[in-house]
């Protein structure tokens, strides 16, 4: 098989066809490890879970090894500057949280259930028939 990926993102779909209009037949998680068949663009074809395939999209893994519960030489191991970057521009838990104190005035409400909501298949497909819109990356 070929190289051995992982997860980034907190939930992620792999599908039958390299576009984001593929019908969804399994469901990754954060940290989950897949071996990458082949490139097509921005998809790559995966498989997982004993001999399924399917295609998911690169922005949704890495080539490094995620690991959930790690010991105390991996904590101990230290950043890539690339890493250190990337994590200066991100938003964490802990600025979260600096963010809410510094503003205390804004209600976050709206923001919290805002990331709880994910759109079906069907709902993705008539917004962009709606909005005559062809999704970059794959065929529709």
């Amino acid at each position: 098989m070929g190289e051995q990926l992982s997860v980034q993102v907190r939930d992620c779909q792999i599908r039958t066809k390299p576009s984001f209009l593929g019908a969804v037949i399994a469901t990754v998680h954060y940290g989950d490890r897949l071996s990458s068949v082949q490139t097509k663009d921005s998809w790559l074809e995966v498989s997982f879970g004993g001999s399924k395939q399917g295609w998911i999209h690169v922005s949704a893994l890495t080539d490094k090894e995620i690991t959930l519960h790690p010991s105390a030489q991996q904590v101990n191991q230290s950043a890539s500057s690339d890493e250190l970057a990337l994590a200066g521009k991100g938003f964490n838990k802990q600025v979260e949280e600096q963010f809410r104190r510094q503003n205390s005035q804004i209600n976050f409400t709206w923001v919290d259930k805002i990331e709880t909501y994910r759109d079906s298949q069907e709902e993705i497909e008539k917004f962009l028939k709606a909005g005559e819109l062809k999704p970059a990356g794959g065929a529709a």
